[in-house]
């Protein structure tokens, strides 16, 4: 079980190392290298999302036959529009938009940057707690290694996003120590949101390859609305394509190497 806690913060510890950045380095990210950072975090999803989530649905729905791919298609879409309908639900603001999206709130500017992080950690919370719910109940095609590699995936690319969440907030005129505790704040969601669904493991176990493939579009989503966009925007969108390369190879290495 201790192993289990520790692959359940390990991400969470990503991004509190990432927003620790703005304690030590100057007020403004370089745009070139945000754009690096979120194609980085990008691809790492992306590879995480077929890796170690959809494969392992189907694997799981092997019994199936031929029709094994049900349980990941219908849990990748109910993944992405569950993640369409917290983005119409709560009021967030993305990084360089000038207009909060969701509905019309009076929270301040730095609350909803938060907010809109936070809306990316829920599925990457949600699907390290889905592979070690599997882990612990015995699910021979989840491995501790496997869920480890998850972990640590989402850690590093988590690392960058707490960056990119402290940094910028320090410019808007926050100081460092609020910038910091901020950024740590919009992790906090990802370990809670393993530990709920850990919690709910006589439910979800039944039906894994749905919860699996749920969390992996879920992460979708968040790639294809606003990271890739972010990653390509203005000049030299070339370097966040490649970092995209760079990020999906790294957490590819690390599944197969782990898993």
């Amino acid at each position: 079980m201790i192993d289990v806690l520790q692959g359940i913060f390990i991400p969470f510890l990503g991004t509190s190392l990432g927003s620790a950045c703005v304690l030590f380095m100057r007020d403004r990210m370089n745009e070139m290298l945000q754009r690096a950072l979120t194609g980085f975090a990008a691809g790492v999803m992306t590879a995480a999302s077929v890796w170690s989530l959809l494969i392992p649905a189907m694997d799981y729905a092997s019994a199936m036959g031929r029709l094994s791919f049900i349980p990941a298609v219908v849990g990748f879409l109910i993944g992405i529009l569950f993640l369409l309908l917290l983005d119409h639900a709560v009021p967030h603001l993305h990084m360089n938009s000038a207009q909060a999206e969701g509905p019309k709130s009076k929270m301040k500017k730095t609350t909803m940057l938060v907010m809109a992080v936070a809306l990316h950690n829920l599925p990457e919370g949600m699907a390290v707690g889905v592979v070690y719910a599997g882990y612990l109940a015995g699910n021979t095609t989840v491995t501790i290694a496997g869920a480890l590699a998850l972990s640590l995936g989402i850690a590093i690319q988590n690392f960058p996003e707490g960056a990119i969440i402290s940094m910028p907030l320090k410019s808007e005129g926050v100081s460092r120590g609020r910038s910091f505790l901020y950024g740590v704040l919009s992790g906090i969601i990802e370990p809670v949101g393993a530990l709920l669904t850990i919690a709910a493991a006589s439910f979800v176990i039944p039906a894994l390859p749905y919860f699996l493939s749920f969390a992996a579009g879920a992460m979708i989503y968040v790639v294809v609305e606003e990271l890739i966009p972010e990653m390509s925007q203005g000049r030299h969108s070339n370097i966040g394509t490649l970092m995209f390369a760079g990020g999906f190879s790294v957490m590819m290495i690390l599944d197969v190497a782990l898993g």
